[in-house]
């Protein structure tokens, strides 16, 4: 089988990869490479990809047409996992074309490049951000999405309707998978737990918004990839049940399904870097903040279907998976020479 990974160099990209290579499947990846942040740490990761013999790597920008168009020509994928995107929502209140660019018309040519060379199942990157105003714990993918926070969130629905269309029009197989704060080695530095450790590492006060009071689904990066991996094995397909005169938003007539994918578990913030103080044996100076715009005080995800669908949910313990990301955290940048 031959898979094309799009973000390959970014954190779930590469994690994505290895699995499948470790597992015989033939990935092509993709990635622009760009420097929303640190470049040295995208190439570190293709580093660990490269060496594999079943890989192959194109530095391709996915809003790129012509060059979106010619890959999928020469390579002809079997399935596709689709996780390159503009991510960050408070980065979307500067840079807002960046995610129209990447979120919208890259999307657009990866559902035309499926479209066009009978891609048997396209799975790709929603969010849990889809959720926005919605304060119905935990959240579910029968639930109503239409009051979203931020431009990410935004577009990541717009992913969905997007992914939808096609599914019905050309019968393409699609699943979008809404990722609840994912976290652990080969991380993001804008995220959280990157910022935390090297402020605190430095002896430097950490941020923390909204007074602390903030609750999330942090979920383990090992855990987002069995999810992933195990969607891409169970292509999506018409709900029998589907009645149109009660739309169901979960599921449709057509080859098309959406899944939450979080460890429903939700940890408060001040938990959660309490979990990181113990693993990197330092204690956190805090200036506590108000709520960012675009932000939510709480996620919670109901996986009760992801598990009916694949007969898997996340349930790696936060204090677990902290300390295999501070234990990573260390070996790298005392490696690199960095912090």
């Amino acid at each position: 089988m031959r898979t094309l990974v799009t973000g390959a160099a970014g954190f779930i990209g590469m994690h994505c990869a290895l699995r499948l290579l470790e597992r015989g499947n033939e990935v092509i990846g993709i990635d622009n490479l760009n420097d929303y942040y640190d470049v040295s740490l995208k190439q570190a990761r293709l580093a660990r990809l490269a060496p594999q013999e079943k890989f192959s790597f194109h530095k391709i920008d996915i809003s790129d047409h012509d060059a979106m168009t010619a890959l999928f020509a020469s390579e002809q994928p079997d399935r596709v996992i689709h996780l390159a995107a503009q991510a960050g929502v408070r980065y979307s209140l500067t840079n807002p074309y960046a995610y129209i660019d990447a979120n919208l018309q890259g999307f657009m040519n990866v559902l035309e490049g499926c479209r066009h060379h009978q891609v048997g199942h396209l799975v790709y990157a929603s969010s849990s951000s889809v959720y926005g105003g919605n304060k119905t714990m935990p959240f579910s993918e029968h639930d109503n999405i239409d009051h979203p926070l931020s431009l990410y969130a935004a577009t990541k629905k717009a992913n969905e309707l997007m992914a939808h269309t096609y599914s019905h029009l050309y019968n393409l197989p699609t699943t979008g998978l809404r990722f609840f704060t994912v976290y652990g080695p080969w991380g993001r530095p804008d995220m959280a737990l990157f910022l935390f450790a090297n402020a605190m590492l430095k002896g430097n006060p950490i941020d923390v918004f909204n007074d602390g009071n903030m609750v999330r689904d942090f979920t383990f990066i090992d855990d987002i990839v069995e999810g992933v991996i195990r969607v891409l094995d169970m292509p999506a397909t018409a709900d029998v049940k589907f009645d149109a005169l009660h739309p169901d938003p979960a599921t449709s007539n057509a080859p098309y399904r959406v899944f939450n994918i979080g460890n429903g578990n939700p940890t408060p913030l001040m938990d959660y870097i309490g979990a990181l103080e113990s693993a990197l044996g330092v204690m956190a100076r805090k200036n506590f903040m108000s709520m960012q715009p675009g932000d939510v005080p709480a996620t919670s995800a109901d996986t009760s279907e992801l598990g009916n669908w694949v007969g898997f949910q996340p349930n790696t313990p936060v204090v677990d998976g902290v300390q295999k990301f501070a234990d990573w955290y260390l070996a790298y940048y005392q490696k690199n020479d960095q912090t």
